[in-house]
């Protein structure tokens, strides 16, 4: 097949991050196209497929027959976290690559299952982790790199959003078996993963402090959750989540010649600003906003085109959740824990 002829994707889960973001990526996208859309509201996926040009629409329960269709060679999953293993295998079971919103899955087994079905059906999985891709992280990463930070001693981040509380009822936020848990694997996964990025080294032990303002609400996934990375190479990392908190992130490394922040750093829709100190010199630059969906999608398809490995896969996908499982082992033993990442 051509390698310049777009990829085929069917989305998977039509909620607000994929109206506001993901089925707007197509528009801007130079290497995927909208072929087929797949919701619970039959009525929904008909109307959201003539706005954004998808050819064909589908309910869950006509699944099959979406992923039997040759236009269809990837889907992306925007589901909630509960069913991104399960949507990934019976992707794979059909032949179809995967881009599977972030985090990876509930839990490392269901990691291990999504790997080993793409693995035998020979299909890419990537993690839509819109760091790898976006200006601003890579000029951040480009200066640790570069050494004109010299030695980094420790980073710290944050990502905070305001859950309101109309959400409350119904809100699979709030359930653990949809969501895997609270702030850390809605936003403080993108801390996680990014530092490990950043640094090119895997945690060895984290040790972490979990506390909610609103214990009633919530009473089955954290609210708030401050953790600690400690890398072998001597860096460590202070990072904070929160469902409680005005929208906010920052991403700042500390080096012995200088340091640099990211702010905001983790949002898709607002414009960069990075800026800091190296050797007595100020640096500052802006980064405007971008569509980073379609870097994603885009990254995708060339993987499938030129079949090869993307970045980030499913092995970063699954190592993110180790890190994120030992985080909350210590906030419930209230002891510093091991990071052992699995073969």
């Amino acid at each position: 097949m051509a390698a310049s002829k777009p990829v085929g994707y069917a989305v998977i889960g039509l909620g607000g991050f994929a109206q506001r973001a993901i089925l707007p990526g197509f528009k801007h996208s130079k290497k995927g196209k909208l072929v087929a859309l797949v919701s619970g509201d039959k009525l929904k996926a008909k109307r959201l497929a003539r706005k954004f040009g998808a050819g064909a629409s589908y309910t869950y329960d006509e699944l099959p027959a979406c992923l039997s269709d040759p236009q269809v060679e990837a889907v992306y999953i925007a589901t909630n976290n509960g069913s991104h293993a399960r949507y990934t295998v019976q992707a794979a079971n059909a032949g179809k690559h995967v881009l599977c919103e972030k985090p990876m899955a509930n839990s490392v087994e269901e990691c291990r299952q999504m790997l080993t079905a793409c693995r035998a059906s020979d299909v890419r999985l990537m993690i839509a982790y819109r760091k790898y891709f976006e200006p601003s992280s890579l000029e951040l990463k480009k200066l640790y790199t570069s050494g004109k930070l010299g030695r980094l001693k420790y980073i710290h981040s944050a990502f905070g959003i305001f859950l309101p509380p109309r959400l409350e009822r119904g809100a699979w936020h709030l359930d653990p078996k949809l969501s895997g848990g609270g702030s850390l694997p809605d936003v403080g996964v993108y801390c996680v993963n990014t530092i490990r990025w950043l640094v090119g080294e895997e945690p060895s032990a984290v040790s972490a402090y979990q506390w909610a303002a609103d214990p009633r609400r919530f009473s089955q996934v954290d609210e708030n959750i401050a953790f600690r990375l400690d890398f072998p190479g001597g860096i460590v990392a202070q990072c904070t989540s929160s469902f409680q908190a005005a929208e906010s992130s920052f991403l700042q490394v500390n080096g012995e010649k200088g340091w640099a922040c990211l702010s905001p750093a983790y949002q898709y829709d607002l414009a960069r600003r990075l800026f800091g100190e190296i050797a007595g010199r100020r640096l500052e630059k802006k980064f405007k906003v971008i569509d980073e969906l379609s870097l994603e999608i885009d990254a995708l398809a060339d993987a499938v085109r030129r079949r090869r490995e993307p970045e980030p896969n499913g092995v970063q996908g699954m190592r993110d959740m180790v890190v994120m499982e030992a985080i909350y082992q210590s906030a419930r033993e209230g002891r510093t824990v091991p990071v052992t990442m699995p073969e």
